[in-house]
């Protein structure tokens, strides 16, 4: 069967677009009482970005912090300070931030419209209900989530996505100056994410022209960003992302986000340099893959921690390798329908202990 999947339908791009967020979102204000949620990264409480954010009337800032990834049980709370703020469902979320803050800002536009907690619908395609209207504006380029029917969370037992067509941002405002003045590290370990797309896109069973031309054209401006020089680096990083997050809709990622999600749901690690860390062990299974990648990473300057796992006990690093195991779509792409024959319990157990 083939998939017939949804995408963004409606995308602004261009230097100084965040200016015209009010008058994007103006329209979906239907009455007096319409109010706007404004989902913040809290880095930005106090700076620029806030006094420029379009609010006005009932409109709430709800600032979010995202030092760990998010877990469903902080989105199921900050679903209830918006229902204890107004008993009238909001007119529309507006995420800004990073990876983690748009995937806050999906959750929280589903689970305003569906019931329970955000842990039950943890899987694919649980979610019955539409969601509430929401925007992405990314201040970090790399993730993808802007572009992904994905939102990312933590649960009691598992680490695994909200995927769901419902998922999609009905908006994204791509601003490349809101990426001025990110930290190196933290430009380069996002970037990574979705050099990483493209590298398992590309080489996954899964392939196919849908997906290998957007993956490629993704490379492309990844390689411009990371290796070359160019004055113009963060509009074409925003790009890379959309176009990263596009190849992987009709595909899939590979062994390095298993990976990367037994560091998170263990050891807390973030997305960005867990894919990093991991991405680093895998030269046999993306050879060219991890050769570029060490260049970027010289070329930067970025140094890996290493040793994360030299004092785990058994158990934990059993948990990291069931964590990566259940992952069956992303080691089927990697490595075809006999992966379990290719990665055995001792293999990624031997790959984690590397770590």
């Amino acid at each position: 069967m083939y998939r017939n999947f949804s995408i963004v339908p409606k995308i602004m791009f261009g230097r100084g677009s965040f200016n015209q967020l009010g008058e994007v979102i103006g329209e979906r204000r239907i009455h007096a009482d319409s109010f706007f949620v404004f989902v913040l990264d809290d880095v930005f409480l106090g700076k620029p970005l806030q006094s420029r954010l379009p609010m006005h009337g009932k409109d709430l800032l709800l600032p979010v912090n995202v030092a760990d990834e998010p877990k469903t049980s902080y989105i199921d709370s900050l679903v209830l300070k918006i229902r204890e703020y107004s008993s009238v469902v909001p007119d529309g979320i507006v995420g800004i931030g990073g990876g983690s803050a748009m995937d806050i800002a999906k959750a929280i536009s589903l689970m305003l419209t569906n019931p329970g907690s955000s842990a039950d619908y943890q899987g694919w395609d649980l979610i019955k209900n539409p969601s509430v209207y929401h925007v992405a504006v990314p201040t970090l380029a790399g993730t993808g989530a802007e572009i992904s029917r994905t939102a990312i969370l933590t649960g009691p037992v598992k680490k695994l996505g909200i995927n769901s067509d419902y998922t999609l941002f009905n908006q994204i405002v791509l601003d490349p100056e809101l990426l001025a003045g990110v930290p190196t590290d933290q430009w380069f370990y996002t970037g990574m994410d979705c050099y990483i797309h493209d590298i398992e896109s590309l080489h996954g069973t899964y392939i196919n022209e849908f997906s290998k031309s957007y993956g490629e054209k993704s490379l492309d401006l990844c390689r411009q960003v990371f290796l070359e020089d160019h004055p113009d680096k963060d509009d074409k990083l925003m790009m890379a992302s959309y176009f990263g997050g596009m190849s992987i809709a009709y595909s899939q990622v590979g062994a390095c986000h298993a990976l990367s999600y037994g560091l998170s749901y263990v050891l807390g690690i973030h997305h960005g340099i867990g894919c990093c860390i991991a991405f680093d062990y895998l030269e046999e299974i993306y050879p060219q893959g991890v050769r570029e990648f060490r260049m970027m990473m010289d070329k930067h300057r970025i140094t890996l921690p290493r040793k994360l796992t030299a004092n785990m006990s058994d158990e934990a690093l059993q948990l990291m390798v069931t964590t990566a195991l259940n992952l069956v779509p992303l080691w089927e792409n990697c490595l075809g329908p006999d992966w379990q024959k290719l990665m055995s319990r001792e293999r990624c157990l031997g790959l984690f202990k590397r770590m």
